[in-house]
């Protein structure tokens, strides 16, 4: 762990600084010095292959708020978000919003969820989005418009109490202690995972009658898909060997395809990972968060808790298993692969590189421009091996002012086929579509990488940009978040 004093990248001015920045980090990221703008840019060309047509390369990865109703329909909320992915200029659209497919698959009291209550308000989101695309671009020509559908699985909190109500498949040593479950406490059964998968088939089939060209198979972040992936020490079917921890995938696909059998699926996957971190107890005091440490005890070694996580090493990736996955996703027909790493309710840092952590987490243990670089390499490499998959690429938030120059180097390299923007779209949303403009940057909308945006919703209000999106910034939940993350 980096022990030097991070620089705020936010005191860089030029391309030249941030590129002599990543030399002294001893940091392979590519980086463009100028920018090209129109259909001159590798941001703006389209994407064409077999049946999929993108016009762009800009994406929008799912954003959830947890600002909807307790039913599960959208707010006033949702849909001022979803009109910001529309002025993105996005023509990919990755799924939009995190929907659970069941009330109790719930990450929230207020997450979306697909159902026949909700239909009407999912359509509506769906049509904000693409009026508001055609203001900023012009038309909707090209555009590919998902959502992606998920189960909180050991991080469901459906109710309005808050309370963890965790679904999980099997024991995890540093897990379960976090969330104070007993070694007794219930794994999910076969038939209640079966429940599940008929879930996934009905919320397809929804979203496919609302007009959504595909549906993302959430396997990432420490959600239920990404826990299969992990179920090394679950007995049965579904845990164990790989074909048994891939079989919920396989069979949520299945299902799709017989119900509707035109809907794209693609999948999100958390395709390198880590063991969990904590802040270190001997540099936190006086409510002061120390940089994060892994949680790992030497009896715990080979870690068989991990996917894409080296066993005998796992503070360090192994892409032998994520390989091996994306040669299933390819024999399944699954094209559309958004690539991201570990979660960020155990080790934020790498997957959500931050210079300021959520109130939950720790310092950095390295320069997040570090996790930056990570994600980009696993990406790079996983392309090179499966050029014929379409992968979208993540973590570039914190390149903030040099957002632009990095992805636009990105795609001509080939490192990734399109670049995708999280963060950055709550107070940012059009900053890739200014740059092929031609319009100066506002350097007062990008994102500083504060982190209010994961610790509001922590405390139970909504996710969005408190300290730079006025919306957020002059509200009432501004004020219970000052209030909040004093306690």
């Amino acid at each position: 762990m980096s022990t030097q004093p991070i620089l705020r990248l936010g005191t860089v001015k030029t391309v030249g600084g941030f590129q002599l920045h990543l030399q002294s980090l001893g940091l392979t990221i590519p980086c463009d010095d100028t920018l090209l703008r129109g259909t001159e840019s590798p941001l703006r060309q389209p994407l064409v292959t077999g049946d999929i047509k993108i016009g762009n390369r800009i994406v929008v990865h799912p954003m959830e708020g947890w600002d909807g109703s307790p039913d599960g329909n959208p707010s006033e909320n949702t849909s001022r978000r979803w009109q910001r992915f529309g002025r993105s200029g996005a023509k990919l659209i990755w799924g939009g919003e995190a929907v659970a497919v069941s009330h109790e698959g719930r990450a929230n009291p207020n997450q979306l969820v697909a159902a026949a209550h909700t239909e009407e308000g999912l359509s509506r989101l769906r049509r904000t989005l693409i009026e508001e695309h055609r203001l900023t671009t012009g038309s909707d020509d090209e555009l590919l418009i998902g959502l992606q559908l998920t189960d909180s699985g050991r991080y469901s909190r459906p109710n309005a109490h808050g309370q963890p109500e965790p679904r999980i498949l099997y024991h995890h040593p540093f897990l379960d202690r976090r969330l104070g479950l007993p070694p007794d406490f219930p794994l999910l059964t076969d038939a209640e995972i079966e429940i599940i998968i008929g879930n996934f088939h009905k919320a397809a089939l929804l979203a496919w009658k609302l007009g959504f060209e595909f549906v993302d198979i959430k396997h990432c972040h420490g959600y239920l898909g990404h826990e299969f992936l992990s179920a090394h020490t679950r007995a049965g079917r579904y845990g164990g060997c790989f074909e048994n921890r891939t079989r919920f995938l396989r069979e949520v696909v299945q299902g799709i395809r017989s119900v509707a059998p035109q809907l794209k699926v693609a999948v999100r996957l958390s395709a390198i990972d880590s063991v969990p971190f904590h802040p270190d107890p001997a540099k936190s005091s006086n409510g002061k968060l120390g940089p994060g440490i892994p949680e790992l005890h030497e009896s715990e070694i080979p870690y068989r808790w991990g996917f894409g996580v080296n066993a005998l090493d796992p503070t360090e990736s192994d892409l032998d298993e994520p390989v091996r996955l994306l040669s299933l996703l390819e024999q399944l027909g699954i094209r559309l692969v958004n690539i991201t790493a570990g979660s960020p309710y155990y080790n934020p840092h790498l997957q959500r590189p931050a210079l300021y952590p959520p109130s939950d987490g720790y310092l950095p243990p390295e320069d997040p421009l570090v996790s930056v670089a990570r994600q980009m390499e696993a990406t790079r490499r996983l392309k090179q091996q499966f050029p014929n998959l379409i992968f979208v690429g993540t973590g570039y938030s914190y390149l903030q002012d040099f957002l632009p120059h990095v992805a636009q180097a990105a795609l001509r390299e080939s490192w990734v086929d399109m670049v995708g923007l999280g963060r950055m779209v709550l107070t940012y949303p059009e900053l890739l579509w200014d740059a092929t403009e031609g319009r100066t940057i506002e350097r007062k909308r990008i994102c500083r990488t504060f982190s209010d945006c994961t610790t509001a919703p922590r405390k139970g209000l909504p996710s969005g940009c408190y300290p730079l999106d006025s919306f957020y910034k002059d509200s009432e939940l501004m004020t219970q978040l000052t209030i909040a993350k004093k306690h």
